[in-house]
Formats: C-alpha cells, sequence, structure tokens
C-alpha cells in the first residue's frame, strides 16, 4: 500500500533490452532517495505491469538497486510486444487483434498513486510517450537504444557498448580470416541506421562497410575484396548493418508472427550478400558471422553506465520540476530536455557525408559506392 504521504514515481523500461537500463533505473531510485516525500516503483515488462491482473508493480528502493549498475538487461523487465495502445486481445475465432487499453491504464496508476512516470525506451517507446502525455499523463522519457537512432541526442546508453561487442568481433575475425585466406561478411544490428556498423567497421579496422544509407554497388564490393588478396593469398573483412541494401534494391526481412509484435525482423543480410557476390562470380572462400543479440546483453562500458547515470539524475529532476512531455537527451557537453514531437520529428540517419564516412574512406574503407 502506498504511504499517502509520500509522492510516487513509476519506472517502466520498454522495447529491446540494452546495457545500462539498470544504471538509470539506480540513478532514478538513488536521487528520489534524497527527496523524503517521494518513492519510486517499477512497472514489471515496460506498462504490462500496471495493465496485468494482478498488477506487477514493485518497490524500488536503495536495497533493489544496490550494485545493479554493472549489470546488464533491466531489473523489471521489458517487452518489445502489445502496449497500453495495441493490447494483444484473441478473438473468439483464434486470431489475433489489439485493443486500446490506455484510458484504464491512467486509471490504474491513478488508483496505484502515481504521480509521474519515467518512460525508458527506444523510438517505439517514446511514440506512446506522446500518446500518453496527450492523454494527460504526467511522463517523461528517457532515450534507450543501442542502434543510436534517436535525433534529438548525440548518443543513446547502450550504444557504446554494442560497438565495443561488434569492434571485438572485428579483431577476432581478422586472427581467422588471415589464417584461411578467407572473406568474413560480420553482421550488426542497427535496423534502419548505420551507427554500429560505421563506428566497428572503423574501430576494427574493416575493409568494407555496408551501411543501409548508402546502398552499395556489389561489383564496387568485389573491386575491394580483390585488391586484399595476391596470388589466392589474403584476407577481408566487411561489416553490414542489418538494414542494408544494394543499390535499387530493397532491405532484407520478414514479417514477424509474434503475437502483439509490430516490427519487421531484419536480418539475414550477411547470407544475401555472399550469395549476391557468388552470383557475381567471386571464389574465395567466404564465411559470414551474424553477431545479432551479443551486442545487446552482458556488462555497459563506463561510458554508458556514466551517460544512464546522467540521464536517469536528470529525469528524476524533470519530475521535480514537473517538467513532463519531454525526454532527456545528450548534447556534448549537456545534458539537456527535448519535446517529444522534436524527438519524433525525424529518424537518426547516418549522414553519407559525415566527417566519420569521410574517415573511414580516407583509411581506405569501401563504403559500397
Amino acid at each position: 500500500m502506498k504511504d499517502t504521504m509520500r509522492k510516487r514515481v513509476l519506472v517502466a523500461t520498454g522495447g529491446g533490452d540494452c546495457p545500462g537500463l539498470n544504471a538509470v533505473i539506480r540513478a532514478i531510485v538513488l536521487r528520489a532517495s534524497q527527496e523524503r516525500d517521494w518513492e519510486v516503483v517499477g512497472s514489471i515488462n515496460a506498462f504490462d505491469g500496471v495493465l496485468n491482473e494482478p498488477n506487477e508493480v514493485v518497490v524500488l528502493g536503495e536495497k533493489e538497486v544496490a550494485g545493479v549498475h554493472i549489470r546488464g538487461g533491466t531489473i523489471i523487465g521489458t517487452t518489445s510486444k502489445g502496449g497500453p495502445f495495441a493490447w494483444p486481445i484473441k478473438n473468439p475465432d483464434g486470431t489475433w487483434g489489439s485493443a486500446d487499453r490506455s484510458d484504464e491504464m491512467l486509471r490504474r496508476l491513478q488508483y496505484l498513486g502515481v504521480d509521474a512516470v519515467i518512460n525508458i525506451g527506444g523510438d517505439g517507446s517514446q511514440q506512446i510517450s506522446q500518446k500518453l502525455f496527450e492523454k494527460g499523463c504526467n511522463i517523461i522519457g528517457v532515450p534507450k537504444t543501442i542502434d543510436n537512432d534517436l535525433s534529438a541526442t548525440d548518443f543513446t546508453f547502450g550504444f557504446q557498448t554494442a560497438v565495443q561487442e561488434a569492434t571485438t568481433a572485428v579483431d577476432k575475425l581478422v586472427t581467422t580470416a588471415a589464417s584461411h585466406n578467407r572473406v568474413f561478411i560480420l553482421e550488426v544490428m542497427g535496423r534502419y541506421a548505420g551507427w554500429i556498423g560505421l563506428h566497428s567497421a572503423v574501430a576494427g579496422g574493416a575493409h568494407a562497410c555496408l551501411i543501409p544509407e548508402i546502398p552499395y554497388d556489389i561489383e564496387k564490393v568485389m573491386e575491394k575484396i580483390y585488391s586484399r588478396f595476391h596470388r589466392g593469398r589474403g584476407y577481408a573483412i566487411i561489416v553490414i548493418a542489418e538494414g542494408a541494401k544494394p543499390k535499387g534494391g530493397e532491405i532484407h526481412y520478414e514479417e514477424s508472427k509474434e503475437v502483439g509484435y509490430k516490427n519487421i525482423r531484419l536480418g539475414g543480410v550477411a547470407f544475401k550478400l555472399m550469395d549476391e557476390l557468388k552470383k557475381a562470380g567471386l571464389e574465395t572462400d567466404m564465411r559470414e558471422t551474424v553477431l545479432g543479440h551479443l551486442q545487446r546483453g552482458g556488462t555497459p562500458i563506463a561510458y554508458d553506465r556514466i551517460l544512464a547515470t546522467q540521464f536517469g539524475v536528470e529525469a528524476f529532476e524533470m519530475v521535480l520540476r514537473q517538467e513532463y512531455g519531454k525526454m532527456v537527451a545528450y548534447r556534448h557537453p549537456h545534458i539537456v530536455t527535448v519535446p517529444f514531437k522534436e524527438v519524433l520529428s525525424h529518424y537518426n540517419f547516418v549522414n553519407p557525408d559525415s566527417d566519420l564516412v569521410k574517415s573511414a574512406r580516407g583509411v581506405g574503407i569501401c563504403m559500397g559506392d
């Protein structure tokens, strides 16, 4: 039961898991603990914890968050399915539909004595934040995605850890590729943005980097590979982002059959590229590696722990200021706040003319064009 003398802030983590989530939760709790009239509660598995019957909302105190900043994932769970505006409902004929339970959720928040909500998530989660804000919810957003595709912030926490994992993979593939005179294709995440691919290719010294923002010409990729071999000896590392596509082609994806999951499922582009190279006449021995969810898991690096901590502290201070309808963001060197509408106004793509792309080209990395 809620202490009627104290105010309550509810924290939810939605979308894919991400290194640094626990550091944000910890920072919110530790900052709130300095205010005698506030307590923090967590909704299990995004807003499902509020909507489930019975509800799954847990009190988060200093004891519950002790030491969690070094752990990956999220101690309150997450989901990228359903949500208050698209709750999965099974129809009488066995098919699945969805229902809008947002008004019910707001009533439940009121019943639970929640005065403010901090929603930690990426693009999809912040779209939910904006809709809830428009319905009168006192809500604040914290940007979370390994893809770094939210335009309102210079970086999202979790991105640098994902880049480190991808870079480590490139480093390890170099030795086996060189030993066997092979071409290795490393597929990394990122959805429609090539941030992970670009950063890990530059850091790891890859020879080609294929990202969604620069459609590739298979002949250009072939030329780069050939330049790496002499008399059958040599090796090449290609980093390809899951959303990459050939010139005149489309991204490689499949429709998800999971109930409540609206996003398309990207992936398999490494196998597609290998097939394209073979059809183009490349006879060099090739192997593919799909890094997958290894990029999402594990211990967050120091950079992401620090950024996540800054976000968490500022998010709670936004609650104290009643600065709702906004998301905390990082714009070097400052932590700032940005309205949800600005956050959602455009996607954070890699600029093909950016300094980092120019640097990649400058060290001889083939961008596929």
